[in-house]
């Protein structure tokens, strides 16, 4: 059902964690993929899988802060593979520190990362995709998004950017409706990735997290990369503006 055979896929921040499993089930559904990522020799070691259950992709260095080579990136996709149709947006970090000692430079870098780098990345992809007349592009954003989601003591930074690509999610799907490009956003919780280290290796902050989720355990990169296959091929036609949250029934507890 979820076919994206001659689909040409980017995926941001895809060297490892939740970017990996997405780029691994774009490609496994028959997306040819551009794995992107600030080390390129770890995007690399993700190609290679993707070539050894027998897809196509290549990799690409890419720092999302950098226009020049989030240019870079999109022109290496439409020469290699003739077009774009998949953008998802999934590099970002999170970096914890009390707001009272939150410095200018914090903010700026998780918000230059966060929600800058999904602006000019759905910028270029998008002027590829209007012309084209159609494409997708998949924001992950968090629980962590305020509003309908939650907020998190000592990650105001990150939680600020996750809101923004709510917020940014929603006015791209209206503005570029005309050019049949559906935009969605994917809110996931406490996903197993290495950027939960934290989380996972103090027992009482794990147990502290899951005591809250209803379904009592960590999310895999893997079933949110299923939803973000879902939101990226044509069976979700008719869903833009959407922000889906999965989270083991964190936010709804």
């Amino acid at each position: 059902m979820l076919d994206l055979k001659n689909k040409v896929a980017i995926i941001t921040g895809a060297r490892r964690g939740m970017g990996r499993a997405h780029a691994l089930a774009l490609a496994k559904a028959g997306a040819k993929v551009v794995v992107a990522d600030i080390s390129i020799e770890d995007c690399a070691k993700v190609v290679e899988e993707i070539k050894n259950q027998g897809g196509e992709a290549t990799a690409v260095k890419c720092d999302v802060t950098q226009k020049r080579e989030i240019e870079e990136m999109v022109q290496l996709a439409v020469k290699k593979y003739g077009g774009l149709d998949i953008l998802v947006n999934n590099a970002g970090i999170v970096e914890f520190k009390p707001f009272l000692d939150l410095t200018e430079s914090d903010w700026d870098r998780t918000i230059n990362i966060n929600l800058k780098g999904y602006f000019l990345c759905s910028q270029t992809a998008a002027k590829v995709m209007a012309e084209q007349k159609s494409g997708v592009i998949v924001n992950i954003a968090s629980v962590g998004m305020g509003q309908v989601g939650k907020g998190f003591p000592y990650i105001v930074h990150y939680c600020a950017s996750k809101g923004g690509i709510v917020a940014m999610t929603e006015a791209l799907a209206v503005e570029l409706a005309p050019y049949n490009i559906r935009v969605n956003a994917v809110a996931p919780g406490a996903i197993d990735t290495p950027m939960a280290e934290s989380t996972k290796t103090d027992p009482k902050v794990l147990e502290g997290t899951l005591s809250q989720i209803p379904m009592h355990r960590m999310g895999k990169p893997e079933e949110v990369a299923n939803l973000v296959l879902f939101l990226a091929s044509d069976e979700s036609s008719y869903m833009t503006g959407s922000t889906v949250v999965i989270d083991g029934g964190w936010v709804a507890g």
